[in-house]
């Protein structure tokens, strides 16, 4: 059997097009990868820090509901013993009775400090659980755009695997969105598709 030389040329040429378009698509493949990873990277930073903030409301929303209890409980008890300091003050006189109206306004202010107090109390435990919803806000974008890079970035690999470029293309449909997502999180973009984030939660 004789080999034309024309042939294995036209060959070799051919074989050597296609490791071109296979390098370039791994190129493509490759920079999109380290993009992606260094985005999701500065994300998680960000987002990390929005959960520690999530954390510390939750923690100052639980301690201020407890000092509200307690601030109730005591502005509860003084008014109890102002109506027993009133029903023992009857019927007194003289210095008696003015002991007893003394210790009845000091329960009566103790119970009003209590009270103001209390709603101080309730307006912080309100604010608290405002900033954990904002915060928590944030957290699902960082949330839905770390997802979708990750279904980005297997597609890539499957691309890169596979040399198909229909995927390459196909992968930049979550990376778009899982971007758009981030940059809400880090800029502070009002986007938040409810629908698909309850479907997660």
């Amino acid at each position: 059997m004789e080999i034309d030389p024309m042939e294995t040329i036209e060959n070799l040429e051919e074989e050597r097009a296609e490791d071109k378009k296979s390098m370039k698509l791994n190129m493509m493949v490759a920079v999109t990868v380290a993009i992606l990873a260094t985005f999701m990277g500065i994300c998680k930073v960000k987002d990390d820090n929005i959960v520690q903030a999530m954390q510390a409301a939750q923690a100052n929303k639980i301690d201020h509901w407890n000092f509200y209890q307690a601030r109730n409980l005591r502005e509860e008890v003084a008014k109890s013993t102002v109506v027993q300091l009133k029903l023992a003050a009857l019927g007194r006189t003289g210095g008696d009775k003015e002991a007893y109206l003394a210790a009845i306004a000091d329960y009566e202010k103790l119970a009003k400090e209590q009270a103001r107090k209390k709603e101080e109390l309730k307006t912080q435990a309100e604010q608290d659980q405002l900033d954990y919803d904002a915060s928590n806000y944030k957290d699902d974008q960082f949330d839905l755009s770390d997802a979708l890079l990750a279904v980005a970035i297997s597609l890539l690999a499957v691309t890169a695997l596979t040399k198909q470029k229909w995927l390459y293309f196909a992968a930049l449909i979550p990376t778009a969105f899982g971007l758009y997502m981030g940059m809400a999180g880090l800029l502070g973009w009002q986007v938040h598709p409810e629908t698909l984030i309850k479907l997660l939660s």
